[in-house]
Formats: C-alpha cells, structure tokens, sequence
C-alpha cells in the first residue's frame, strides 16, 4: 500500500448524514474534543508536530497511513470508520479521555520513562566501576593469598562488563524507541517540578566531585597498598559516577525544548518532509547541521587524543575531549547568538 493512500482516500471521501456530509476532519475533531483532548497533546501521542494535526483538521494536508492507524488504535475506532465515516455521534471512551481542566500533562509517559533510564544508565555505569573495584580487592596478595581466586579476577571484571551493558544497551535502546514514537513533547512540568529537578542536578554534581575527593584521598592514605588503593578509589569512583549521572539525568528531563530540538536533529530527511511545516523542516535541518558538526568535532578529537596516547606527550592525550567539548560549546554559543533555534 503506497504512503499517499490515505491522503487519496480521505481527500475523496465524506459520509452524508441528514445533518449533511461528514469529512475525516469533522471525525477528527469530535474524538479529539470528546476526550479533551488539545492539538498539542493529540500531537504528543501519534509523534508528530502540532502544526501537522492543525493543517489536518484545516484539510490544508492529510495524514500518512502509519499515524491513522495511530488514531485508529487511539480513538478504538476502524481505519474505514475515521475516514469515510461519521463518527461526531459516538461519545467519549472514558479509559481513553483526559480529565477536563488539564492541559498540561504528560499524556506520553516521558516522565516515567525517562526515569526509569535515569536508574538503568548509571547503575550499569556504577557496576562496571564497582566489579574493577572487586577485582582489584581478589588481585591482592596481602588480602587474598589463594592464588586460585587471585585469578579469577580478571574474569571478574567481563562479567561486571557484561551486566553493565545488559543494564545500559537495553536502556538506551527503549530511550531511543521512544524519542522515534514522541519526538514532540510538550511541557508540561510545573515551576515546582523544574526547581526540585535544579535541585537534583546541582545535588548529584556536588555530591559526585566529593565522592571523587574521597577517592583520591583515600589512595593518598592507602599509598603503601596499591590493589587496595585503587579499589578505594574505583568505589568512590562507582558512587560518584551513580549520583553524578542520575543526577544529570533527572536534572535535564525537565527541559523538554532540549528534548524535541535533539528530536529535529535526529530526524531522516523523509521524517522532516513528512512534518509538513516549512519553518520545523528548516529548524530539523539546521539541527541535522549542528548535531554533525559536533560528531565531527568529537571524532576529530578522539583521533588527537589517540595519537597523543603513543607519543612522548602522552600524559596530555586525555585533554583532548574537553578541548572538543568546549569547541561544541562554543559551535552552540555562535549558533545561539546568531538566533537560530
């Protein structure tokens, strides 16, 4: 079935009541009022741009295949029934409604979701420190004088690995599924909720850098040990890690102009063609630019940092991913100050 079927088939079809025809767009618009339902919000669900659901209700562009059977699913009607039918007469499925008098709501489950990814990311990160720090513990002899055990730390550190990944690629995949499903969403935290999420992220930094403080200077007292000095030093390593990270994460969902403009910048060009909107085409476009232009910085550096690890000015090779980083700063300030958004 070619992606233009249902712009010919709703574009050529009304239903004819004895109150006169019925279009898609007089369906549309009763489900979506009857369930109190907002454009914006409507837009959230089928993962698209509010100014696509208004040309769709103006008939100035109709939807494609995959976000009508998006409103089939949603609305619990069938796809012959929203477009050729007349369904101004059906009322409301109260499962499917939203409470009137509540615009602002996360109709999405972004938040959810983006909380369970803040616990799964750094807790895989914290395990792989952590089992480092495991295996440094069974490498030393004056702890542990089995040699038998002694090798098996090694091991010890793959399987730590290997439950971190199994923690954070699933985690990161699902995050990603669901940008693709709600690459819009629009903002419906509180003043209250954005202050407690500042709250999370300035607490989580502050109490990640004393973690890491700790750290080295628990291998400062722990000198005359190494494997244990270092162990000391991949816990606190660990801990800092988990509260930096979730920190970051909580702290940052809040800012859902982020959100979507990363949304824009991960968009294919069929995606943006499929927007219908000159102005979110020429915005996705110019976020495809820049989120290239900071891939290219970064790979660059991570050459340069490579290079460096095998000469004589090796000790300076771990400097190169700041250098990159402030160069992505400054790619953003120049882009901010010249009004692109």
């Amino acid at each position: 079935m070619s992606v233009g079927w249902g712009a010919r088939k709703i574009g050529a079809s009304t239903a004819r009541t004895k109150d006169g025809p019925r279009s898609f767009r007089d369906n549309m618009q009763h489900l979506r009022a009857t369930r109190n339902m907002t454009q914006e919000q409507l837009a959230m669900l089928l993962g698209v741009s509010r100014q696509s659901v208004s040309k769709w209700e103006a008939e100035r562009a109709y939807p494609e295949m995959d976000k009508l059977l998006k409103m089939c699913a949603l609305f619990e009607c069938t796809l012959d029934e929203l477009v050729t039918g007349d369904l101004t007469g059906r009322p409301a499925n109260g499962v499917a409604s939203i409470p009137p008098g509540k615009s602002q709501q996360d109709v999405t489950g972004y938040d959810q979701a983006m909380r369970v990814f803040a616990w799964k990311l750094p807790l895989g990160i914290a395990v792989i420190f952590a089992s480092s720090a495991l295996a440094l513990i069974l490498s030393d002899p004056g702890l542990m004088p089995i040699a038998e055990v002694r090798s098996f730390a090694s091991a010890l550190v793959f399987v730590g690995v290997a439950v971190g990944l199994a923690l954070i690629l699933p985690a990161s995949f699902a995050r990603g599924a669901f940008r693709k499903a709600h690459p819009f969403v629009d903002d419906f935290y509180t003043a209250e909720q954005k202050n407690q999420a500042r709250t999370a992220l300035s607490t989580g930094l502050v109490a990640g850098v004393g973690l890491l403080m700790a750290g080295l200077a628990a291998t400062i007292v722990l000198q005359a040990d190494v494997w244990l000095a270092g162990a000391a030093f991949l816990v606190c390593a660990a801990a800092g890690a988990f509260v930096v990270v979730r920190g970051c994460l909580l702290g940052s969902r809040c800012n859902l102009a982020r959100y979507n403009r990363r949304s824009l910048g991960g968009m294919s060009e069929e995606q943006i063609a499929a927007m219908g909107d000159d102005d979110l085409a020429a915005r996705a476009r110019r976020a495809k630019r820049e989120r290239g232009a900071y891939a290219a910085v970064m790979c660059a550096a991570t050459a340069v940092g490579l290079v460096l690890a095998f000469t004589p000015a090796a000790a300076f090779f771990l400097l190169a991913w700041p250098v990159g980083g402030i160069v992505c700063l400054a790619i953003r300030a120049l882009r901010t100050a010249r009004g692109d958004r």
